[in-house]
């Protein structure tokens, strides 16, 4: 599994990317994260996410002093329910944490969407007292060993 930059060779593929039915109302469309991701430039971190030399996914991150965000991720429908979103969310921590030394990272969570949080939950994220525009924030704090 592999983070992969978006550039001009992948991104007609990241656009076709597809969220189940069940996720419309909770995840953005890839269109409207990667033009988010221009708008915030040089703060943004836009990946699709491969496994086994296939894109599977799509990840946006924030990255702000003190507090990167993963702002956006999805697994195609066709991928889902096959482990990569967790070993994708993973990679994505690690991430942050090599590439930007995060002590914590925040992400928010529809208010509605209960399978995202449980699944955040799982690996590590709890919910914060902070919420906005109907999301909550949810946080994985860093031991320093990991830094």
């Amino acid at each position: 599994m592999e983070l992969r930059t978006i550039n001009q060779d992948n991104y007609q593929e990241c656009l076709s990317l597809n969220i189940t039915d069940a996720n419309e109302d909770f995840i953005d469309p890839v269109s409207w994260s990667l033009a988010e991701a221009w708008v915030f430039g040089d703060d943004a971190r836009p990946f699709a996410i491969y496994a086994d030399n296939e894109m599977v996914g799509y990840v946006s991150m924030l990255i702000v002093e003190n507090n990167p965000q993963i702002v956006n991720f999805m697994i195609d429908s066709r991928f889902q329910k096959r482990g990569y979103g967790t070993a994708a969310a993973k990679l994505c921590v690690e991430y942050l944490c090599k590439e930007h030394i995060a002590i914590r990272i925040s992400l928010p969570v529809n208010l509605g969407n209960i399978p995202a949080q449980k699944f955040w939950s799982y690996l590590g994220f709890e919910f914060s007292n902070d919420i906005e525009d109907g999301y909550i924030y949810m946080r994985m704090y860093i031991p320093e060993k990991y830094v």
